[in-house]
């Protein structure tokens, strides 16, 4: 093992010394941020359904509102907030019901893997929902 090591080493520095230089860093590439989306019960055919939503250099996907809904999340990004974090479990959340609508995020948002759900059960997770608009559609009560 070190005598491996010892020759990439030599390699390495023969590279050097032979005219070509270090090489330059790679760029580090990070995929685009890519999330699917199921709203149901919504009790708005149009709002029902899945989406797909791309946020790279431009907005994109079947989202019907991808652009807004991209920046958004970017906003959430630049506070280092996770929009998908659960509400947690000890939580005291006022006894209000939002109504029958539920969601489910699939997919990858800043590196992470993203699955969660989203319901209108208690006022904790309407604030919930309502802080991810227009990611999520707009509801009436």
């Amino acid at each position: 093992m070190l005598r491996r090591l010892a020759l990439a080493t030599l390699a390495t520095a023969a590279a050097g010394t032979a005219g070509l230089g270090p090489l330059p860093p790679l760029p580090l590439l990070s995929p685009p941020d890519t999330l699917t989306v199921t709203i149901a019960e919504s009790g708005r055919p149009a709002a029902d359904g899945t989406f797909e939503l791309t946020c790279d250099d431009r907005a994109g996907g079947t989202h019907p509102d991808a652009e807004d809904a991209c920046a958004r999340l970017e906003e959430f990004a630049k506070e280092g907030v996770n929009p998908f974090k659960a509400v947690p479990q000890d939580a005291f959340c006022t006894q209000i019901y939002g109504g029958d609508a539920v969601a489910h995020v699939t997919g990858t948002w800043q590196g992470r893997k993203i699955d969660a759900h989203f319901s209108r059960v208690n006022g904790c997770e309407i604030d919930r929902w309502e802080n991810l608009r227009p990611f999520l559609p707009t509801l009436g009560q």
